[in-house]
């Protein structure tokens, strides 16, 4: 029998809790809806993952909650004519969501870099993704060896340098036939 960690069971806890839609989810999310877009929490609602993306429970490193609006974003309506093949109103994003809500709570928290983020849950076409961010200004911040690295990457949401940044860049692949994408779709296609 394989042994299990207490994190292992707190994620599958979440998880499950997600697919069945139970009653302490959709109280979650009713007030979540109620709440401002943006807004500071005091701990991670799914705390295993947050502590997998380098959350620590320390000062400097706060938390923040995004709602999101998912689906595609729609196009102002042209003036004057267009060609009926290039009049279409709605696209998809170039970006992921969850990097659209990185991008927000770096803006709203501007003396902060974004570590990481993820999702936490959906309801009809709002999505929420805790975010995890380094306050710059502390002093035991800048001296950890783990997150000194990420402080010198000054707007990281913003370069596309998180996990999800990358990801939609392209780089979030490796191997064979990955070539082309180095360093970046937006870099290759720019030259």
């Amino acid at each position: 029998m394989i042994q299990m960690s207490m994190y292992n069971h707190m994620k599958e806890a979440f998880q499950e809790e997600y697919k069945q839609r139970s009653d302490i989810y959709k109280a979650r999310i009713t007030k979540w809806n109620s709440e401002p877009p943006i807004m500071r929490i005091s701990k991670p609602t799914n705390i295993a993952r947050a502590r997998e993306l380098g959350y620590k429970a320390k000062e400097g490193i706060l938390m923040a909650r995004v709602r999101v609006r998912g689906g595609k974003s729609k196009r102002e309506a042209p003036d004057g004519g267009r060609k009926p093949s290039k009049s279409g109103r709605f696209f998809s994003r170039a970006k992921s969501l969850q990097a659209i809500a990185e991008e927000r709570a770096a803006t709203r928290f501007s003396n902060c870099e974004v570590l990481n983020s993820y999702f936490i849950g959906a309801a009809g076409t709002e999505k929420f993704y805790e975010i995890i961010l380094l306050d710059r200004s502390n002093k035991g911040v800048q001296n950890s060896p783990l997150y000194k690295e990420i402080l010198a990457q000054r707007g990281r949401a913003y370069r596309g340098l998180t996990h999800q940044g990358r990801k939609h860049r392209g780089l979030a692949n490796k191997g064979y036939g990955t070539i082309k994408l180095r360093p970046s779709k937006r870099a290759r296609n720019m030259a």
